[in-house]
């Protein structure tokens, strides 16, 4: 499947100071704030997603149309350590994801979700990685 929309929920989102959110940033343009469905888990200074068939667990984040998906993805991919040349299990692996946009709009996006156990993490219960 080939997507140009990113969602993203912690340190690539729009204010986070970190070189990674400051590159997509630069090279894609913000849709808007969407949510899916999902648990948020505090990593290290990362969060780390997790889905959920619950509709109570609800993770927020921004979603991210990419100008050159096919580099981007793959400079994202190499920052969350995952995909070809990683060994297996990889933390992260990239997945399209069903989200929905503020104002209620559906939609279908690439995201990372966590690929590591949960058991030992403190989940970050609002859903938002920004409010930790």
């Amino acid at each position: 499947m080939t997507s140009d929309l990113l969602f993203v929920y912690g340190t690539l989102m729009r204010g986070y100071a970190h070189p990674m959110a400051r590159m997509l940033s630069a090279n894609a343009d913000f849709v808007g704030e969407a949510r899916c469905r999902g648990r948020l888990y505090l990593v290290k200074h990362y969060p780390g997603l997790l889905l959920s068939d619950d509709p109570t667990d609800i993770v927020f984040g921004e979603l991210f149309r990419l100008r050159q998906p096919t580099e981007m993805l793959r400079e994202f991919d190499m920052y969350e350590a995952c995909g070809e040349g990683f060994a297996e299990p990889t933390q992260y692996v990239r997945r399209m994801l069903a989200l929905t946009l503020d104002g209620g709009a559906a939609s279908e996006a690439w995201t990372y979700i966590y690929n590591w156990p949960v058991d030992a993490l403190p989940r970050i219960a609002s859903g938002r990685f920004l409010d930790k």
